[in-house]
């Protein structure tokens, strides 16, 4: 993981899967501008490419097809908030195999996964004067969700050992064009410093597996981005320009509130559900 990103030049084509969705809709008009040819995928058409992949993430004949001559993907695509075990497990767990066993089967040599902060949820927060949280933490899922995340992060490494897929896990906290809540000033990733991440992690030599967090340089961070320095990511966005008005609309977390302890916040007690 030593070295300079910008020295090793950056893949020509990249399979987006979840194109259509918030993170992957950013990603779109983004990543371009890091240099790369995105071939979009979804289960749902993608607006404003027609050219896009259509398929399921259970159609292992399509992701093959999809993932066939590409030098790497970002996959995003999967269910990103809490449902049922069962559905969890088609879109995020079995799904996820598929694109693995497309990957190794076609050759392709790495891949960027979206894995959450919610695979560590139940993890406390830091308090003022701690030590920020390490990307070695121990797995603490808040939700079935979180729990596919924590077991993508494993199928990476095992794909990594076994086969030599080479896997960035990137826990991504809150990627939207600002905070919407006052526990997001502690994990908000700007689109932009997203991209700057994700272009890191496609780019930097000798990755094996590696676990990264997923923020821009808040002044209220809770994890250390140390991981994803690393790979040459230098954020460059800080949300703590929205917390006067957020806290002031808002209010901090109660005292003992699941906002208040853990790094999942409500979703340790009360996750929002899938679709949203």
């Amino acid at each position: 993981m030593d070295g300079d990103a910008s020295l090793n030049p950056a893949p020509r084509t990249v399979l987006l899967t979840g194109a259509a969705g918030g993170v992957g809709t950013l990603m779109r008009e983004l990543l371009p501008g890091h240099g790369y040819a995105l071939r979009p995928l979804d289960l749902v058409p993608v607006p404003g490419a027609p050219d896009a992949i259509v398929a399921d993430l259970a159609d292992r004949e399509a992701l093959r097809e999809a993932v066939r001559g590409v030098d790497a993907v970002v996959h995003l695509a999967g269910i990103s908030l809490e449902a049922g075990f069962d559905a969890i497990v088609a879109a995020n767990i079995t799904g996820l195999h598929h694109l693995y066993e497309a990957v190794r089967e076609e050759g392709v040599p790495r891949v960027v996964f979206a894995s959450s902060n919610h695979a560590v949820g139940f993890t406390p927060r830091p308090r003022e004067g701690e030590p920020l949280i390490p990307v070695d933490t121990p797995h603490r899922p808040d939700t079935f969700y979180g729990l596919s995340k924590a077991f993508g992060e494993d199928l990476a490494q095992f794909y990594w050992d076994k086969h030599g897929v080479e896997t960035v896990s990137v826990r991504i906290g809150s990627c939207f064009p600002e905070p919407t809540s006052v526990r997001m000033l502690s994990m908000w990733l700007s689109p932009a410093d997203c991209a700057r991440l994700l272009h890191a992690a496609l780019t930097a030599p000798g990755v094996g597996h590696t676990v990264v967090y997923g923020s821009s340089a808040n002044t209220r961070a809770w994890w250390d981005l140390s991981s994803a320095r690393a790979l040459g990511y230098e954020p460059e966005d800080d949300s703590e320009k929205f917390a006067e008005r957020l806290i002031a609309r808002k209010g901090l977390p109660a005292p003992g509130s699941a906002d208040d302890l853990y790094l999942g916040g409500h979703f340790c007690v009360d996750p929002p559900r899938w679709p949203h």
